[in-house]
């Protein structure tokens, strides 16, 4: 069945936003290289010809740590927006592992249904509205492999929980390494409930299972950012 497409706010990532985005996560090296690691680790048994679809693919972070740890596996990149994906192009091709991947500007919709052993999504999920994310969720199912494995890691917490003020405060600190202003912090909260897609963990965990996936294995925490992964079944 068609999925339509969510309405993903590609206004976040214009040409000077691609251009900053590596400088700004530049400060987060430290949870972003543990998030790398621990992705590579849970894709480890993948084949060694592993063929893998990254979904919201920016500039290419994902790319270039799993092609450097998996010389044979080659990639296909989606993302929305045709400036970040100038971007990952340019730092792929400097990395020497572009003749391994394939560019596409789209959404997960837009993507070949080739049958992917892996569908990797960090840090896009919430930005899919609440109401798009049950077909986000089924279009990865179906371009995976029976046995197939996707991993994501996304913002997840309960907004109307009693320690979310504290949270908020935490995640703060987080926004301030990437050069938020003080307007944007007293936003911050406004913005996780009317703007992004942020789910409770429990929620994000029944969505996987409804697409289809087995359940949903817990493997990164940093802060509000929770990453799973899952079989397809």
């Amino acid at each position: 069945m068609q999925q339509s497409k969510p309405a993903a706010p590609t206004n976040f990532f214009n040409q000077e936003m691609a251009d900053a985005y590596d400088r700004r996560n530049s400060a987060l090296a430290p949870i972003s290289d543990n998030l790398h690691f621990l992705l590579r680790l849970v894709l480890a048994d993948l084949p060694a010809d592993a063929r893998v679809l990254c979904v919201g693919v920016g500039t290419g972070a994902e790319i270039l740590s799993l092609a450097k740890a998996y010389p044979g596996w080659s990639f296909v990149g989606i993302d929305p927006s045709e400036e970040m994906l100038a971007v990952g192009r340019h730092r792929l091709e400097q990395a020497g592992v572009l003749q391994r991947c394939e560019l596409l500007q789209g959404y997960v919709q837009d993507a070949p249904r080739d049958g992917f052993d892996a569908v990797v999504s960090l840090l896009v999920a919430h930005f899919i509205k609440r109401e798009d994310r049950p077909a986000f969720y089924a279009a990865i199912h179906d371009r995976l492999k029976p046995g197939g494995r996707f991993a994501s890691a996304e913002i997840s917490g309960d907004l109307d929980a009693p320690q979310f003020p504290e949270m908020l405060e935490d995640w703060k600190q987080v926004q301030v390494l990437m050069g938020a202003t003080p307007e944007s912090l007293a936003k911050l909260g406004g913005m996780m409930r009317d703007v992004l897609g942020v789910l409770t963990p429990t929620e994000t965990e029944g969505l996987w299972k409804a697409a289809g996936f087995r359940k949903p294995i817990p493997f990164f925490q940093a802060f509000m950012i929770r990453g799973w992964h899952a079989v397809r079944t």
